[in-house]
């Protein structure tokens, strides 16, 4: 096999297992912390199931943000779909196809009234505006469903589905300031380019915590699309 095919095959079986992983943790964390965590006897425990579920529910939102793009599994979109679409339903029920349809209108047009990431006003108002346009009535019927599912098969124990609801709602903000606010809103200086975009220079483990690279290159992002999360480092790197 030649190095030329080498190379994305590589780079789609680490991005399949990274995925995997994200995926992998974040069920077994919830799984941990509804099901067998006692929150009342063990409240620190509770704090740190907390943060790591928000962060790993940044983590499903930008595996499917790279299915999107075709980055989990470069070449194969019925297997892009299937993760993304997995990781989008244990997010927030969140639906793929309006989703992707979204991202695309992002990417096009980022930055203007066209694009459907872009709001007005500070970033309360924006990230309400961000909040109306991915929550809609499907997410509603999903996550209450699922709070009902829950409240009936655990009984006194419902309120831990807690560790669903906030973590999604925590790392909903997380996305909004460090992958949207921050790289898009005006005024702040110049964008770079046409784009619209700007990297928050920042330390790579700290890019890594906030928003799994997407605050940190955010530009070199909308220049490579195509690139998966854990590799946006190297784009900076070799345009050097």
């Amino acid at each position: 096999m030649s190095q030329a095919l080498r190379r994305p095959l590589a780079t789609s079986l680490v991005s399949l297992t990274l995925s995997a992983g994200v995926i992998g943790a974040w069920l077994a964390l919830h799984i941990f912390a509804v099901w067998h965590l006692d929150a009342v006897t063990h409240p620190l425990l509770a704090v740190l199931c907390l943060v790591g579920l928000t962060w790993l529910s940044v983590g499903l939102f930008i595996v499917a943000h790279d299915a999107m793009h075709g980055a989990v599994a470069p070449g194969r979109p019925r297997l892009n779909a299937a993760v993304g679409g997995l990781a989008l339903m244990l997010y927030a029920g969140f639906s793929w196809r309006k989703l992707i349809v979204k991202h695309m209108a992002h990417h096009r047009h980022a930055g203007t009234d066209d694009d459907p990431d872009f709001g007005h006003g500070g970033p309360v108002r924006w990230y309400a505006d961000f909040v109306r346009t991915y929550f809609g009535l499907r997410e509603v019927l999903v996550l209450g469903g699922s709070v009902i599912l829950y409240a009936l098969i655990l009984g006194p124990r419902w309120p831990y589905v807690a560790f669903w609801s906030v973590p999604s709602i925590l790392a909903s903000m997380q996305l909004f300031v460090f992958g949207t606010w921050l790289p898009h809103r005006p005024g702040h200086d110049e964008f770079p380019d046409r784009h619209n975009a700007r990297s928050t220079r920042v330390s790579d483990p700290v890019s890594l915590l906030t928003c799994f690279h997407f605050g940190g290159y955010h530009h070199e992002h909308h220049l490579h699309p195509s690139v998966p999360w854990w590799r946006l480092p190297s784009t900076r790197k070799t345009r050097a």
